[in-house]
């Protein structure tokens, strides 16, 4: 009976450590990342300042031996897969960022600096990688500085205000050519919006060409249908 007893006890464990409701986050702005769930879910975002382009990020959570992490794909609206970021829930650092080239091939992108999600206005995080131009002989620094500037915002998030928090970003993209050792850089900023329970809502270019806004979340066998007409 003991023996019994001492086994569903620890099959409780076992599960309780295994369950994404049972995971805890040391980050302070935890309730404003994407909730821990181990089915895949689609978010359809819409450039609303163009009305047509679309855009899928695949988001899910995994635990491997490095521990608990949230993938976040990102699919063009023809259902290619343009990179991947995987982040540590603990820390909500990025572990990796995979990325794909004009090839269509995978290749691991090199991170300088892993920080993206601040915990206060005065803490800036700082996100650099490099990879693969398009072709052999470019590659893309690319870096994103981003502060903090408001909690508790309230946005129109598909037909329901949500609770946000407000950072803006300051982006520079550095084509270079290792051979020439010629750089040509584009920068700029954007508004990103995280919802309380939700993730991503929202981001926004400073000179409002670009405009994406999260209009469903969809289940993978809904999006299937979707990229494939």
């Amino acid at each position: 009976m003991i023996k019994s007893i001492s086994c569903f006890i620890i099959l409780l464990l076992l599960f309780a450590c295994n369950n994404p409701s049972e995971m805890k986050s040391t980050h302070v702005n935890i309730e404003f990342f994407y909730p821990l769930d181990t089915i895949p879910k689609i978010y359809l975002y819409r450039d609303i300042a163009k009305g047509l382009e679309e855009e899928f990020h695949r988001v899910y959570h995994v635990k491997d031996s490095e521990g608990h992490h949230i993938i976040v794909e990102r699919y063009a609206s023809d259902g290619r897969i343009l990179e991947a970021l995987n982040y540590n829930v603990d820390s909500l650092d990025i572990q990796d960022h995979m990325v794909v080239n004009i090839k269509q091939e995978k290749t691991k992108a090199i991170l300088y600096k892993n920080k993206i999600f601040p915990t206060g206005p005065k803490d800036q995080t700082w996100f650099a990688s490099k990879f693969q131009g398009l072709n052999d002989s470019t590659l893309f620094l690319r870096e994103i500085k981003r502060q903090l500037v408001t909690k508790h915002q309230i946005r129109a998030i598909m037909e329901e205000d949500v609770e946000c928090i407000v950072f803006d970003d300051f982006l520079r993209q550095t084509l270079i050519n290792p051979f020439t050792q010629k750089e040509n850089t584009i920068q700029g900023h954007q508004n990103v919006y995280f919802g309380k329970g939700i993730g991503l809502v929202e981001w926004q270019s400073s000179n409002k060409k670009m405009h994406f806004r999260l209009e469903q979340i969809l289940s993978q066998e809904e999006w299937l249908k979707i990229i494939s007409r």
